[in-house]
C-alpha cells in the first residue's frame, strides 16, 4: 500500500492531466455547439453543462487508451467529444427524471430553465454528439468508422436499459435486491458508457480494429464498479461543495444503491419497517427527518462500511485485469495513467 506522500502524488498526477483534457474537450465542445435563434431557450441551455467544470474521466480513458494502441490525437479527440456531448445529454435527462436540484455546484438546468427546455437542451446535446461523431469517423476508413458507430449504438442502449431498470425498481417498490443486481444495474447504467466504452473505441481507433476488446470489457466493468460506488459512497458521506451534487439525493430519490441494499437485507423489526415506509413513498413524501434517519441506520449496521470494503475488492480484481487489458499497448505517460487509475480511485477514499 502506498503511503500518504505517494497517494497524494498519484492523485495530483491523475488529477492534471484529467484537468489538462477537460479543458481541451470543454473548449471543443462548446466550439461544436450551433449559434443562433432561439438562443435564450434552446442554445444557452445547451451550453450550460459543457461549460461547468466537470471530471472528464470519459473522454480521457478514450484518448489514452487510443495511443496507447497506436492513434493519433487528432484521430481521437473527435469522437472523445462525442463521447463527452451525449454525457452530458444524458446528465441533463437524469437530472430532469430524479428531480434534481444541483449539478457540478450550480442548479440543475431543469431547475433554472424548467422541465420542458431541460428536455430539449438535453435532445440537443445528443443531436450535437452524434454530427461531431459523423465529423470524427470521416477520418477513419468506412469498416473503422462503423465499428466506431456500431460501439455508440450498443453502449446507448446499454445506458438506456440500466436506466429503465433502476426507475423500475423505483416505479415496483422492489426490495429483494443483492449486490449482484446492484452490479448487473451499474454495468449497464454506468460502466459501459462510463469505463468501458471509451477505452473500447479508443483500443479500436487505435490499432483499426484488431484489438481484443474483451480483457477491456472486463477492466472497465471494474473499475467502472468500484468509481460507482465511490460515487454512491460520496452522496452520502461527502461534502456538497466538493460532490458537486446534492448530498443524500440518492436517498431523497429512494435510488437502490448498495449502501441501502445492504440495509435492507440487515435492519430488523422497527428499522426494517421504517426503511420499507421510506421507499413505498415518493420523493415529496420523505421528509429530511426520514432521510437523516435511513442515513443513520446505514452506520448503525455497518452498510457504509460493508460498501466500502465491498468496493475495495473489487478493485483489486481491476488491478488484475489490467495488465490483461493492456497486454501489448505502448509503454509511457498514457499508459502509465491508465494504470494509475485504480490506486486513484482507492486514494480518493482516503
Amino acid at each position: 500500500m502506498t503511503d500518504i506522500a505517494d497517494r497524494s502524488d498519484l492523485v495530483a498526477g491523475v488529477e492534471n492531466r484529467l484537468r489538462e483534457v477537460a479543458k481541451t474537450v470543454r473548449r471543443s465542445m462548446l466550439d461544436a455547439m450551433p449559434d443562433g435563434e432561439p438562443s435564450r431557450w434552446l442554445y444557452a441551455p445547451m451550453r450550460e453543462y459543457p461549460s461547468r467544470p466537470g471530471k472528464a474521466l470519459r473522454p480521457a480513458l478514450c484518448m489514452t487508451a487510443g495511443r496507447v494502441f497506436g492513434a493519433s490525437s487528432e484521430d481521437l479527440l473527435g469522437i472523445a467529444v462525442a463521447i463527452e456531448l451525449l454525457h452530458n445529454a444524458f446528465l441533463v435527462h437524469d437530472d430532469v427524471a430524479d428531480a434534481s436540484e444541483i449539478r457540478r455546484g450550480r442548479p440543475t438546468l431543469a431547475a433554472q430553465y424548467g422541465v420542458a427546455a431541460a428536455v430539449n437542451a438535453g435532445d440537443g446535446l445528443a443531436v450535437v454528439a452524434g454530427q461531431v461523431l459523423r465529423r470524427a469517423t470521416r477520418r477513419l476508413g468506412r469498416d473503422l468508422a462503423d465499428l466506431v458507430w456500431a460501439e455508440f449504438d450498443t453502449m446507448a442502449l446499454r445506458t438506456l436499459e440500466g436506466q429503465a431498470t433502476e426507475i423500475g425498481w423505483q416505479l415496483d417498490n422492489v426490495e429483494q435486491l443483492g449486490p449482484e443486481d446492484y452490479l448487473h444495474l451499474i454495468m449497464h447504467k454506468t460502466c459501459w458508457y462510463t469505463t468501458i466504452h471509451p477505452l473500447r473505441v479508443g483500443a479500436m481507433v487505435g490499432s483499426g480494429g484488431t484489438a481484443d476488446l474483451r480483457p477491456l470489457v472486463r477492466f472497465g466493468f471494474h473499475f467502472g464498479a468500484a468509481f460507482q460506488i465511490r460515487d454512491d459512497l460520496l452522496n452520502l458521506v461527502g461534502d456538497e461543495r466538493m460532490y458537486g451534487k446534492e448530498i443524500l439525493g440518492d436517498l431523497y430519490e429512494g435510488k437502490r444503491t448498495l449502501p441501502l441494499m445492504h440495509l435492507l437485507s440487515i435492519a430488523h423489526d422497527e428499522d426494517l419497517a421504517l426503511v420499507r415506509d421510506y421507499l413505498a413513498r415518493t420523493r415529496s413524501q420523505r421528509s429530511p427527518e426520514m432521510v437523516r434517519t435511513v442515513r443513520e441506520l446505514m452506520d448503525t449496521y455497518g452498510s457504509i462500511a460493508f460498501t466500502r470494503e465491498y468496493a475495495e475488492g473489487i478493485l483489486l480484481v481491476a488491478e488484475e485485469y489490467f495488465e490483461q487489458a493492456f497486454t501489448g499497448a505502448a509503454p509511457g505517460p498514457d499508459l502509465d495513467f491508465l494504470r494509475a487509475l485504480v490506486p486513484y480511485v482507492w486514494a480518493r477514499w482516503r
